[in-house]
């Protein structure tokens, strides 16, 4: 098996989830034929500046191979391009000049990763709305399979990606909720895909004493870990739970984990510990009486089965079908949508009550069954071996830089200047949402959703 991994950053410092994802998933692979990784040299994600030198190097036993950015993001320019097209009638022209826009652009990984796959079976491709993963699966739809990492936000909703999604040759999807919305958005049901979602190497032992005294905590807390922003959900996070604090004097306190790029709230009772190592990051997981994850918007998030893997539960953002729906189908977490919810959410999972041991247990089950690695690992084995059993779609080349007439070609000219497509936003309206319960829970102890409100009433 040969196989290049593409990714818009990479590094074992590089702690973005669908990176790391990225990173997890070579890993894995090099253990059962040649991977490469192929990336840009940028480490920053506003700006997608160089930083890192382009060439070769060996990261954790990986072939990593890094290309220089042809140019640097422009945040007002991109903003005036994502009004454009999310929040006006557009055309196909304008979401071109958002994706090169948007970056990391360079043609010169893509070129690579073209002249390369002649020697590959296949080029995973990370994550769908890059201008790397857009353009390579434009020129190589044969060999290539998507790993989306698709987020319920508007950019599902531009029209350049559709064709894509259908002209690939399979997508690995994170999460039920994520594969139903990008069936939903491209009518690509007849095109190989599987829900695998990532695993994580949880530590056998983790040692929940050692970060307290580690670290001087000496009260209950639930822990938030990633990055701090707004756009995580931060902002209400904080809101919510001082007003928890205020109406519970001896309740939980709130410690985070990760860097921030919003302002933390000067309060006794939250405490923000910064960047921790892997060994740091579990024994707080494992001293915590619950994770909380207050995203609106995931593919999948890592640190909640993190969390299950060590028996705590989660509560989560209910605004967010993928962690709803995750939540759901584990019965290992509750979820909230106001803060009253999460008050008494957060009320009833306080480690000493039954409730926390209970969702503890069945998210180290629900982490076992499906996020362990010889699960996530044998998921991609079997989808490659499905596809070198398959002929390519008909039309389809596996020589690079032959056309593939499986990919629906772009307008011409005059026609993708033509501004007639709806809003993105308007776009994603008309998909539908809501958690993917295809395999509802069998098992009494498992709660409805009414049972869950129920409980959150009476706690």
């Amino acid at each position: 098996m040969n196989v290049a991994v593409v990714v818009q950053r990479y590094g074992a410092d590089i702690n973005g989830g669908a990176e790391l994802h990225a990173r997890y998933i070579a890993e894995r692979l090099s253990r059962h034929g040649s991977v490469e990784v192929v990336t840009t040299c940028a480490r920053d994600y506003v700006t997608w500046k160089n930083e890192l030198p382009a060439g070769v190097e060996q990261v954790n036993g990986v072939t990593v191979r890094r290309f220089p950015v042809a140019h640097q993001r422009r945040p007002d320019e991109f903003g005036r391009r994502s009004i454009r097209v999310f929040d006006r009638i557009h055309s196909v022209a304008d979401e071109l000049r958002w994706l090169e826009s948007e970056g990391p652009a360079s043609p010169a990984l893509v070129q690579y990763v073209e002249q390369a796959s002649k020697d590959l079976d296949f080029v995973l491709l990370f994550s769908y709305r890059y201008y790397h993963a857009w353009h390579i699966a434009r020129r190589i739809p044969a060999k290539a399979i998507i790993v989306p990492t698709a987020e319920r936000d508007a950019t599902i909703g531009l029209s350049i990606f559709a064709p894509v999604f259908r002209g690939v040759r399979a997508l690995m999807y994170n999460s039920p909720e994520e594969q139903a919305m990008i069936v939903a958005a491209a009518n690509n049901a007849s095109v190989p895909g599987v829900v695998v979602g990532v695993g994580s190497d949880v530590p056998e032992r983790s040692d929940g004493d050692r970060f307290r005294r580690k670290f001087n905590r000496r009260r209950p807390f639930a822990i938030y870990i990633g990055r701090i922003d707004e756009n995580k959900g931060c902002g209400e996070l904080f809101s919510h739970f001082q007003r928890y604090a205020a109406a519970f004097p001896h309740g939980m306190d709130l410690v985070l984990v990760g860097s921030a790029i919003m302002d933390v709230p000067r309060h006794p009772r939250i405490h923000h510990l910064g960047f921790l190592d892997d060994r740091d990051k579990f024994d707080a997981l494992a001293a915590a009486d619950v994770l909380i994850m207050p995203s609106y918007f995931e593919s999948l998030s890592m640190v909640a089965l993190e969390a299950w893997g060590l028996g705590r539960p989660v509560l989560a953002n209910g605004r967010c079908d993928v962690l709803k729906g995750q939540c759901i189908r584990s019965n290992a977490g509750l979820y909230y949508e106001n803060y009253e919810e999460f008050v008494e959410a957060l009320y009833s999972l306080e480690s000493n009550g039954p409730l926390n041991a209970r969702l503890g247990r069945n998210g180290r089950e629900f982490f076992k069954r499906h996020y362990a690695w010889p699960v996530i690992e044998r998921k991609y084995l079997d989808m490659f071996a499905q596809l070198k059993r398959e002929l390519p779609p008909e039309g389809g080349s596996h020589i690079a830089g032959e056309r593939d007439t499986a990919m629906d070609p772009l307008p011409g000219w005059f026609a993708r200047r033509r501004r007639e497509l709806p809003p993105a936003t308007e776009v994603l309206r008309r998909i539908p949402d809501g958690p993917a319960l295809a395999d509802p829970p069998a098992r009494a102890d498992v709660p409805s959703d009414r049972q869950q409100r129920d409980r959150r009433r009476s706690a």
